[in-house]
């Protein structure tokens, strides 16, 4: 199942993502993990969801927007 990690009422705590790290917004590079927090406040961001993973990374949901 494809998630639009664009909208906040997609995503919830304990949910498995994979985000892009602010290192890695340039090679794209994913990270998987829980999520634990939601850390954007509006219901939309059109780069993704901000969030912080169990073990405290933080980045953006990942969205794939050509197959969404």
């Amino acid at each position: 199942m494809v998630v639009d990690g664009r909208y906040r009422e997609n995503i919830h705590p304990g949910m498995e993502v994979e985000i892009v790290l602010k290192k890695d917004q340039r090679t794209g590079k994913l990270t998987s993990g829980l999520v634990k927090d939601l850390l954007t406040k509006s219901s939309y961001h059109p780069h993704g969801i901000k969030v912080r993973l169990d073990d405290g990374q933080v980045g953006r949901v990942y969205t794939n927007t050509s197959i969404v």
